[in-house]
């Protein structure tokens, strides 16, 4: 049973949450401010899933997102989100969170938005091949962890899921269509151009030592990316 902690202070909303999540399986822990949260998050952080609300009376889901990566945790986090608060959710990404859904939303988008994001970071776990090296990058699946140049990166799950699909294809254009189709589902529908846009730029950030000039995470106008092998 995957264990999911949701943060919400609007008490309508929490009772159809909580009927409709554990009508599908899931085991859920109801907290209804940031303290809470990160109390709740640090006597034990071994959750499978993040729900966060982003306007609490103590602040918002934003600082408990960036808490939890701040431990080096990778769970999923997805955002609720009001409508005239989702021209923000960039600095949630940008925070480390992996979606978001606007109010109000149907149960049935919420429930099937959990159920891809958790099969994604399972077939990240589960995936048969453990090791793949090209040239300076090394992925580890079973430890979830990526070296570029010996160096360790500090990824979101989001993050991870994008670079190995690239790596995968290493040297290879990978259309924007492709990630959106492989990482979120169905036909990009649970993300935007914009949103790929932000997990791009964020892993060139980390990846890249100018990323104004990138050498690996390459821009093919009109198509969409493809990784470079930059030899060692």
């Amino acid at each position: 049973m995957n264990r999911i902690l949701l943060l919400e202070d609007d008490i309508s909303l929490i009772d159809g949450l909580k009927y409709s999540l554990e009508k599908n399986g899931f085991s859920l822990n109801i907290v209804n401010t940031i303290s809470q949260a990160m109390e709740s998050f640090a006597k034990n952080p071994k959750y499978d899933l993040l729900l966060l609300d982003l306007t609490l009376p103590d602040g918002t889901g934003f600082e408990v997102c960036e808490y939890v990566r701040n431990t080096g945790n990778s769970v999923p986090i997805i955002f609720l989100t009001a409508s005239d608060e989702e021209v923000n959710i960039i600095r949630g990404l940008d925070g480390g969170g992996d979606d978001y859904i606007t109010k109000p939303f149907k149960l049935g988008e919420l429930i099937s938005r959990i159920n891809a994001l958790l099969r994604r970071v399972g077939a990240s776990k589960n995936d048969n091949n453990n090791f793949i090296k090209y040239g300076d990058i090394s992925i580890d699946f079973q430890k979830s962890r990526v070296t570029v140049d010996e160096k360790i990166l500090d990824l979101t799950s989001a993050e991870y899921r994008l670079l190995c699909l690239l790596v995968r294809n290493i040297n290879n254009v990978v259309s924007r269509n492709t990630i959106l189709n492989e990482l979120w589902d169905g036909k990009g529908n649970f993300v935007d151009d914009n949103t790929l846009s932000v997990y791009i730029r964020r892993l060139r950030e980390k990846i890249e030592n100018d990323p104004s000039h990138p050498k690996h995470l390459i821009t093919v106008r009109g198509f969409g990316y493809q990784w470079n092998e930059v030899k060692k």
